[in-house]
């Protein structure tokens, strides 16, 4: 959840939220490439992220070599994505449990193994380390690549280590979340943030709270209340409502209606 929300301020910014969609439903296709290969029904790690991280880097490569507008591109790597994934989930369909196939489309906290805390919990710290020394220089090339060029940053590799970063925790959330809600965590959060943030430490770290406070809601209140939701979805109700009462707060607010939104 942190790890998400404080990434997702960068996807925000550089309007990158369609891609992080893409990610997360390319994932579906890399677990059943995964499965295919002969890789564990419960943890087809290999494959999930070499698969997604395949996914982003030739996206973001096309993306600078043609110059096609980036949604385009992604339209195209999506819907072909989604047609592979379709195709092998079909070939797999008489082979597998059918809640496996559920609980990677939607997620459940019931299923996740200790393997799988695990990768969640090393990955996001390894994206945390690598995106906060570089969270400034990242976020000044989202607004003027040209200033930051300037001043010498590298805005092609910073590009790219963001795709890598974007795309490694999206697929380690994917079985909690869900593959095709995974992608939302990172933009729903940062979203009411930048409608209730008035500086960019501030848009950060209330991204932050939100996406937090959605995953523990999201995760909890289903198993207090003994409720037949997805973990997933859950957590993106949760978030939905933080975003609902965040653009309620904008208009109503008089201090927040000239903030970063």
């Amino acid at each position: 959840g942190p790890v998400l929300g404080g990434l997702g301020t960068l996807v925000v910014v550089k309007r990158f939220a369609f891609f992080s969609e893409a990610v997360g439903h390319a994932a579906l296709t890399g677990v059943a490439v995964g499965i295919l290969l002969g890789e564990p029904y419960t943890g087809p790690y290999g494959s999930l992220f070499g698969y997604c991280l395949l996914f982003g880097i030739l996206l973001n490569y096309l993306r600078n070599r043609t110059g096609l507008a980036p949604d385009t591109l992604i339209g195209v790597f999506l819907s072909v994505s989604l047609a592979l994934g379709a195709s092998l989930l079909l070939i797999l369909a008489g082979k597998i449990n059918v809640h496996i196939l559920e609980n990677v489309l939607f997620g459940s906290v019931l299923t996740v193994n200790g393997n799988d805390l695990l990768v969640l919990a090393v990955v996001g710290s390894l994206v945390m380390a690598l995106a906060l020394p570089l969270y400034n220089r990242i976020m000044l090339a989202s607004f003027n690549p040209q200033l930051a060029a300037v001043r010498g940053v590298a805005v092609k590799t910073l590009d790219y280590l963001f795709v890598i970063l974007v795309t490694l925790i999206t697929v380690a959330a994917v079985k909690v979340i869900g593959a095709i809600l995974v992608g939302a965590l990172l933009v729903i959060p940062a979203a009411a943030a930048r409608l209730l943030s008035q500086s960019l430490k501030g848009f950060f770290w209330v991204s932050v709270v939100i996406a937090t406070l959605s995953t523990l809601c999201g995760i909890l209140l289903p198993i207090i209340f003994d409720l037949p939701i997805p973990s997933g979805a859950a957590i993106i109700l949760v978030a939905g409502i933080a975003f609902a009462f965040a653009a309620i707060a904008r208009g109503t607010v008089p201090s927040l209606k000239g903030n970063l939104g």
